[in-house]
């Protein structure tokens, strides 16, 4: 599961929607994988606005990765900076997680993570 799809998920919990701590869903034991993509700038540009900056940075410092600038750049200084695009385009693109679990914040449910495809099928009395 690419770190770009992890900013866009939240607890699956009833008890949990709508609620801010059931996102973003925080990696535990993750074993990361780097998959070397060509950079596509135009597609990190376009989807910078859609991204949750706060959670992103969150899910960033867990897993380890140098922590992300306060506020996300704007398009013109993500163009003008290679660096900090190349640097965006490995975070979002190019690391996956493929084993461990992802856990909700709010209620602890923990979804685990296999083969990079998490289960978010909930037993019974969470639905």
């Amino acid at each position: 599961m690419k770190i770009l799809t992890l900013n866009f998920l939240t607890c699956a919990v009833k008890a949990c929607k709508g609620t801010p701590k059931s996102h973003p869903l925080h990696p535990k034991d993750a074993e990361l994988v780097q998959d070397e993509l060509e950079l596509n700038a135009d597609m990190i540009v376009n989807v910078l606005p859609r991204l949750d900056w706060q959670a992103l940075r969150t899910t960033s410092s867990e897993l380890g990765f140098p922590p992300l600038p306060e506020q996300p750049p704007t398009a013109e200084e993500l163009t003008a900076d290679e660096k900090a695009l190349k640097d965006l385009h490995h975070l979002l693109m190019e690391t996956s997680v493929s084993e461990g679990k992802l856990v909700c914040g709010n209620c602890g449910h923990e979804y685990a993570v296999k083969e990079g495809i998490a289960n978010f099928l909930l037993p019974s009395h969470l639905v």
